[in-house]
Order: structure tokens, then sequence, then C-alpha cells
């Protein structure tokens, strides 16, 4: 969705540009003679990118299949050239007023129309708006743009520089030199220069709408509207009704409505406004009374209302502005403790709300591929695993109007970071600065009016790159001077210009200078104050899972395990005869430590599960091993609340296929994490967490409301007979973590053989098991699991069909899967108890006889071999 689409009352004259596109390769540039079948004029489209649209005419191979990604790094060395042909019909060239507005450019772009300089852009993530009046006729015009490469354009301002500042990855292929990155001093998504999740492409085009924009004497330029009071009796709110004029002083009449979440007008506002010539803002106070305010998922509905601001009356053409907005307050709540901690939690509506969910990154390397269709998939995914906030990280780029609809609809709060991803930004540059704040700006007005948004962080990891990874220590080291420089534009841009930003056009929402952070506090990545981000487990020193346990933040904004997406989504990337650990296609989609990452994945299956038989048994413990471990630190998270008051763990989506810390592949599919992230985050739960020999069981309950349950705790041996068993009922405070037990390994199996030995802990409402959870006294390596302890087979018909289990034994992490077949199941990644039998949804278009030769089942004991 464009912002077209969401302001189309706002906008009475606004039409994207219907214009025949075209692209090439900018003569005389030096790629041309590489590279000349590039240079010929071919069809191009807008929205979109100089790579999809080589990709469409075959020029270049697919950059997700096999290994090309070296082979195109020219592309983003190059300068391209587009231009596009339109009338203008005589109705729209009549009005007195009309502009060009350009939603995206990337990035260094020089505009021209009907041979004349228009604009100068170098800013991807802003709006560029150019008045056009007088220079528009009604048959062929043509707008031409030339966007020049970030690379070559920068780099020698870069390597002129006596010392650098620090950039994020290397590019390994000798397309930009490793000590000159230019990445950090472009306003340009930080991941197209690549990341450790996904490739290096720096791509180039106008990848948002281009529109033309003309009205008469008036226009309405925006509506926003300011909650000033909230509470369960009444809203009180100003809207703010943005109007140029143009012309002599005048007064008209404004109106204002507002319509509940069916429709029904609730309030009206009829007042006259004087305009003189110029921009105008009209502030409108509105009350409602016995207001239904919007609430995050799983803390009440996500009721909106929609206001209209109608400037005119019937002599003249009224021009109209809506909005749909949620009511809800917000804070950001730092309550200091007696400790000398000082606590991070999101308040809603006066309620203080645990944060569920994950970090979103950008959903494909061009981002103009990515539809609402694929934006509905994947949020939807993340309100089905029972989540309640997106991060939305800062190396990517500021999400469309389609993505906060969806999250104002799901009931998903956004941390919405500006784009900033990392390394150290020339803070020090004046331009520099004025570009950002300009960029600011325009996506703050832009997005502000959707209730999700309830953080805007400045950036991601650069205050603790400056005082923890010796990037300020170094710089300090070698020139004093600058560093102090340096550091002072840093202050001075997160600091004071973006919080000021916020303050004037958010509307309320509070402001963080960068995660991990204590808002320019002395530590930048402090367990005990701020948020955290944890990459001890996985990154650097690569500590044990269990090291979870021993680390309880404020907020928990980014911790992670990798894992490979499904074996059917591999084998479309890579040929099973290039399916090996080490060959190059693979390394290709493994971007972590220049392709060690296997290496670093491998560490944790063999301390886990053993030796992966081959490279299938490698896809598949890889998966089970992400899904328990952040299973393991989630509700580690949840039972300390509220001490703690968040658990987002990295990342939700992937960039394109490979390896990656996401829980749902590229195409939204659910690997086993997914999965198992329904199970921990549910508002009803138990986390039985064993560490040092103490197995400590928390109940959880996130809804508003106490609950009455039971749990009970159960040993068995692996072939289900029943060593102890104890349980209780009680109730539990509303929004509470109540730890029940702490339970010795002695006080729990006594003399029986850890091996052979689990608990069971469960927690029931009304005899209804909820939540379930094993502990287990030994890593799955060495547990007596034996293989063949599964049955499964498909029952019923047409929208009926379901895949039923039978276990024997004690079955681990059974993995339901049907290749490439489309078809997915209600459950997966599922324990079963000895005896045990479950019933799993089934949805599939193919017949029975096909999913039934397709359907193939994973466990632990039919998987893992080499185990001491």
């Amino acid at each position: 969705m464009t912002l077209l689409a969401c302001l189309a009352p706002l906008l009475a004259f606004a039409t994207p540009l219907d214009a025949r596109w075209e692209f090439r390769l900018l003569p005389g540039n030096a790629q041309v003679r590489e590279h000349p079948e590039a240079s010929s004029w071919r069809s191009a489209q807008v929205p979109g990118s100089v790579h999809t649209d080589l990709l469409a005419h075959g020029l270049i191979p697919d950059p997700y299949v096999g290994a090309p990604e070296a082979g195109l790094q020219w592309i983003g060395l190059a300068d391209w050239e587009y231009r596009a042909d339109f009338d203008v019909d005589a109705g729209t060239l009549a009005r007195p007023h009309a502009e060009l507005v350009f939603e995206g450019l990337d990035t260094f772009a020089e505009v021209e129309l009907n041979g004349q300089p228009l604009l100068r852009a170098d800013n991807a993530h802003r709006t560029w708006t150019r008045r056009v009046d007088g220079r528009l006729r009604a048959g062929g015009n043509t707008l031409r743009i030339v966007f020049r490469s970030p690379i070559t354009t920068l780099l020698p301002t870069v390597q002129a520089m006596p010392h650098r500042i620090a950039g994020n990855y290397p590019s390994p292929y000798g397309d930009e030199p490793k000590d000159a990155m230019v990445g950090n001093f472009v306003r340009k998504p930080a991941y197209h220069f690549g990341w450790d999740w996904g490739p290096r492409y720096v791509t180039a085009g106008a990848w948002r709408p281009v529109r033309l924009e003309t009205w008469d004497g008036q226009r309405v330029t925006d509506l926003a509207v300011r909650t000033d009071q909230l509470d369960a009796d009444a809203a009180e709110l100003t809207a703010l009704v943005d109007v140029e004029h143009d012309g002599p002083a005048v007064s008209v009449p404004l109106q204002l409505e507002v319509r509940d979440p069916e429709g029904h007008r609730v309030a009206r506002v009829l007042r006259d406004v004087l305009l003189q010539p110029g921009q105008h803002r009209v502030e409108v106070p509105v009350r409602i009374a016995q207001p239904r305010r919007w609430w995050p998922a799983g803390q009440g509905a996500q009721d909106r209302y929609t206001v209209q601001a109608s400037l005119g009356d019937g002599d003249r053409r009224a021009l109209q502005a809506s909005r749909r907005i949620g009511l809800r307050s917000v804070e950001l709540r730092r309550e200091l403790d007696e400790e000398g901690g000082q606590g991070f939690a999101f308040v809603i509506n006066g309620r203080e709300i645990f944060a569920k969910g994950a970090n979103v990154i950008p959903f494909d390397a061009f981002p103009a591929r990515v539809d609402a269709a694929r934006l509905r998939t994947i949020l939807t995914a993340a309100r089905d695993a029972n989540m309640n906030m997106l991060r939305n990280w800062g190396g990517g780029y500021y999400e469309d109007e389609a993505f906060f609809e969806l999250a104002d609809e799901l009931g998903l709060l956004v941390w919405q970071d500006f784009m900033f991803g990392g390394g150290m930004q020339p803070g020090f540059d004046p331009a520099f600065r004025r570009s950002v704040v300009a960029e600011a700006r325009d996506n703050v007005r832009r997005l502000r009016h959707h209730p999700s948004i309830v953080l805007w962080c400045g950036n991601n990891e650069e205050e603790t790159a400056w005082k923890d990874w010796g990037h300020g220590r170094e710089l300090e080291q070698a020139d004093p001077a600058f560093a102090a420089r340096v550091w002072q534009g840093y202050v001075d841009l997160f600091g004071h210009d973006l919080r000021q930003v916020v303050a004037e056009e958010g509307l309320g929402v509070p402001y963080w200078s960068s995660s991990p952070g204590n808002d320019l506090d002395v530590a930048a990545n402090d367990s005990t104050r701020g948020d955290k981000h944890y990459w001890q487990v996985w990154g650097n020193p690569a500590l044990p899972v269990s090291a979870y346990l021993r680390e309880t933040p404020r907020f928990m904004s980014e911790y992670g395990l990798q894992s490979w997406p499904s074996q059917a989504m591999v084998d479309r990337i890579a040929p099973r005869a290039g399916q090996r650990i080490d060959s190059p296609v693979i390394q290709a989609h493994q971007k972590f430590m220049a392709g060690l990452g296997n290496e670093r994945l491998l560490h944790y299956i063999r301390a886990g599960y053993g030796e992966p038989a081959d490279f299938p048994a490698f896809l598949y413990l890889g998966q089970v091993m992400q899904a328990e471990g952040i299973a393991l630190a989630a509700l580690h998270h949840r039972a300390s609340r509220p001490y703690t008051m968040g658990s987002l763990y990295w990342q939700l989506n992937d960039v394109w296929p490979g390896a990656s810390w996401s829980g749902l592949d590229h195409d939204g599919n659910w690997k086993p994490l997914h999965f198992q992230a329904r199970r921990f985050f549910a508002e009803l739960a138990v986390a039985a967490l064993r560490d040092e020999g103490i197995t400590r069981v928390s109940l959880l309950n996130d809804t508003p409301r106490p609950q009455r349950v039971q749990w009970r705790l159960r040993v068995l041996d692996v072939d289900g007979r029943q060593l102890d068993m104890q349980e209780q009922a009680l109730v539990l405070a509303a929004g509470s973590a109540t730890e029940v037990g702490r339970f010795s390994d002695a006080r729990l199996r006594g003399d029986a053989d850890p091996a052979r030995t689990l608990v069971v802990v469960e927690l029931l409402q009304e005899g209804h098991v909820l939540s379930r959870q094993l502990v287990h006294f030994v890593e799955a390596r060495d547990q007596a699991l034996l293989p063949g302890q599964l049955e499964a087979g498909i029952q019923g018909e047409g929208t009926e069909r379901a895949v039923v289990l039978q276990a024997r034994g004690l079955v681990r992490a059974a993995w339901i899967d049907f290749g490439a077949l489309a078809a997915t199941v209600d459950d997966n990644l599922l324990d079963l108890l000895p005896g045990e039998r479950r019933v799993i949804g089934l949805h599939a278009d193919a017949d029975a006889d096909t999913l039934r030769a397709a359907l193939r089942v994973q466990t632990l004991g039919d998987v893992m071999v080499g185990r001491r």
C-alpha cells in the first residue's frame, strides 16, 4: 500500500504517474565496456530496482539461486539511467498548481523534466517533492533520472579522510576497499551492502512510487490527531489540520467528524478558519465519551476510529483528509529500583505490557518486490505465535503503510528504529545531519497516526559499538581530537536532533537514543538498566545455551540462534549434489563470520545432539537446537517478570533463502522455532527451567485478568512409568509470573538413571492442558532415545484431514514434513510421551495418496547418531 492509498481522500488530485519507463547503463560509464548488453534501452518497472529490471530481461541470473553474488557486484559500481514518457490530460493541466512527488529514490539521483534540471536527491529514505507548474505539456513529457553509484560517488571522499569511522560489513568481492567502506556515509538501506544474514546487492532505482499532484487554490496537506487525555470515560483529542492556501486571505468552514469502528458518528465540530497565504496548521479540539481504546494483542480489542476533516463549502470543491486511528496512551516506564537499576517497561493505557516478539529485518533484498500479501502472511504468523511486539530493525528501510496498517489490525506493538544499522555515522557533518532530520520528519509524519508505533529508537548498536567494541578506543588512540568530534556528532544527532523531531512530530510516542542502551547513560549494554542485546550465546565466546538462564536483563531486545530453512527451500537454491556444509553454494548462503557460520552451528548441534549423519540431519538438528534454545531464553525472561519486561528474539523473517536466525523462512513458512514460539509466548504458560541441578517452575499469566489454574508435575521414565507426581490449584494474578517451586535433581529423580528419566510439568485449566514442558537431566545426545518410536498416518477427507501420531516410547522433536508439496499442519515440532496419540489438522489441496507418499516425520531418536 502506498501513501496515496492511505490518503486518497486527502490528495484529491494525486495520481500515480502513468508513464512508460525504460532503463539502461548510463552511456560513458566504465561498466559499459564489460557489460554492453545492459547499455540499450529496455522496459523498466517503477517501483523497482535495477537488479530486478536486469533479471526481468534475462541479463543476470537469479540473485538468490546458486552463488552468483560475486559476479553481480558490478551493478553497484555502475551509473544507471531511467526515463519515463507520459502525457497529462487537459483537466490536470488546467490546474494552477502541480508537483511531482518521488516517494523513494535510491539514492544519488539527478532528475530532469523535459530536459531541464528538477532535483538532486541523496537520501533513499526521504520523500522528494518538486513543483512543476508551467513545466508540463499535454503530450510527450519526459522524466529522466540518473542514479549514480554510491560507492564510486563517495569513495574518493572517504579515502581522503586521514582517519575513518567504523563501518559495518566489508565487501569480500573487491568492489569496495575494506578500509574505506561508504555504507555509513550514505542514506541508503544499510543491508544492501551485505549483512550476516543476507547478500550484498548495492542496488539503485525508483524503489517507491512516483506520483503527480495538482490542486487549485487550497489543499489539505496533512491530518494528525493528538491524544491529550485518555481513560475509560473520555478521550480528549486535538486534530491537527495542515492547510496550504494560495490567494488572498479568506474565511472558510472546517468540519471535523469522528466515526466509531462501526462507522457511527460520535463527534462533530464545525468552525470557520481564516486562511492567509501560505501554510497553516489549524488545531481543533474534540471529545469522545466512553472511548473504545486500542489494545495490543492479548490485552483487549484493536478498535479504531476514523477522523475526517473537510475544508470548504457548497460553492467550492471540498478538500478532505481522513485518518484511521487507535485511541491509546503509551509510556516507556523507567523506574529506579533499590539496587540502582532502572526498569524498561511499555505501558499501554496505563497497563504494563510484557513485550513478546521478534526483530524484523527487510523482507527482500529488493523492497519493491514485497507485496501486501507477503506482509500479511508474516505479520499474521507473528500474531498467531502469540507475539505482541515487533522491532523494526534500523539497517533496512521504513516500511510501507501496509505494514503498519496490519500491525494496527493485529495488535502488534512496533518498536521502530530510525534507519541506522551499525558502525558510526558522520554526525559531525552538518549537511548529513540536516538530511537525517528531513528524513526523520518525513517518516514520523507519514507513520505517526498508527497506534501500533510505541517507540522511536535512534539507531541499532552504534553506541555499544563505540563504547564496547573498540571503535571509540581505536579512533581516540589514532586522533583524539577527531574522535571527540565524532562522538559529539553522535550525541548531537541521536541525543538531540532525532529526539526533537519525535517530540515535535511524534504525537507523544517516546524516544530512545540507541538499542541497546540506556539513553546515553555511561554503559551502553547493561543488564540492569535499559535494553539489552545478548550475543555471548551464539556470538563470541559462544557460551552454551544454558547461559541464557544466567542473563537476566530489564528488557531483552536481541538474542538468537541460527538455523537453515527447510530441505525444500534449500533444494531451490542448491542442487542436492552441492548440499554439503562446506560446498561453495551452501557457503554462499551462510553469511555469518565470512561463511564460518556452519561451524558455529555445528558447535551447538554437537553440544546438544551429537554429530549429524548427513546434510539433511544437519538441517533438522540445527532447527531443533534453535527452537529449544530460544524457548529456554524466552521462558526465562517471562519467568523474571516484572524485573524483565520484554523478550524480542532475533529474528522473525528472512531477506532471502539461506542460513539465518529467523523463525519464518523467506516465503513465510514456519520453521520449528515459530511453532515453539507459539507455545513459549502463550498467554498462559509454564516455565520449567533446569540449571545447575535445580529446576525452577513458574506459571505465567499475561492476560489482564486473574486466572484459576492447576499445575501438575510428574516424574516419568522413558517407557512411561510414573515415578512421582504432585499437583496444586491456585489463582494467578493478572499480568504475572508466579514461581511455585524449586526442585533439586535429587528430589525429582532420586537414584533413577538420568538418561532414562524426565519431568513433565503441565498447566491446566478446567482439566484441559494449556501448556506442557519437559525437563531432561542430560543433553539429548546422552538420552535414552530410540529410533522407530513413532507411527504417523493420515486420516479423514477434504477439509477434515489430519496427521495422526502415535508414540510407543518417548518421542522428542517430531517434525512433520511434506517436502515441496504445498501442505501445512496446525502444530509441529512435538514431544510425545509414551503411549500418547496426537491428531494434527492438515491443510492441502493434494489427494490423500499423494500426501501419504510425501509425508515424512523426523524425531531426535531417529536422526541422532554419534552420541557419547
